[in-house]
């Protein structure tokens, strides 16, 4: 945290390192239909099962409703690119690379530039991880972060969320 605050505060209570590694979802209610403007460490099924279907609305071009909402958000100083790891590694063989990978990590990259989430594969664990380990990538000597998308469940929604805003232009 103090990396990007720097010195604006003259004092951070470092807490630890957090347990679900996202901000928090922001919910609001229109029409008495809750809708969901930001993915964050509840997941959109933890809500539906306490209060029924819910609306999903995360993107604003120019008048957010909540942090978040807008194409880029804590986007690292470094190019984040994601997709198939293996073909983005040989895409970008020409630069030095990082990569953020959820399970496996890629034999063509030293373990120096690469941080894998959950080698068990658990969206959770990845969030625990996840901000934490693209600050770490944004500090090293890289020219790109390469990601790869992880499941479409669970928290695994907002860490995908989080990728696409950190590698929009």
């Amino acid at each position: 945290m103090n990396d990007q605050l720097g010195d604006q505060l003259k004092y951070i209570l470092d807490g630890g390192e957090c347990r679900v590694g996202l901000e928090s979802t922001i919910i609001g209610f229109e029409n008495d239909r809750a809708i969901v403007y930001r993915l964050g460490g509840l997941s959109i099924e933890d809500i539906e099962n306490e209060i029924g279907k819910v609306d999903v609305q995360l993107n604003s071009s120019s008048n957010p409703k909540a942090p978040g909402q807008l194409k880029s958000h804590y986007a690292p100083r470094k190019k984040v690119e994601i997709g198939n790891l293996p073909e983005l590694v040989s895409q970008y063989s020409h630069l030095k690379v990082g990569v953020l990978a959820f399970q496996n990590g890629v034999e063509r990259v030293g373990p120096k530039n690469q941080i894998i989430l959950s080698k068990s594969g658990n969206v959770d664990e990845a969030a625990q991880h996840f901000f934490a380990a693209l600050r770490e990538l944004d500090k090293k000597e890289i020219d790109v972060i390469l990601s790869e998308f992880l499941p479409e469940a669970g928290l695994g929604k907002a860490i995908n969320d989080r990728l696409r805003r950190a590698s929009a232009d």
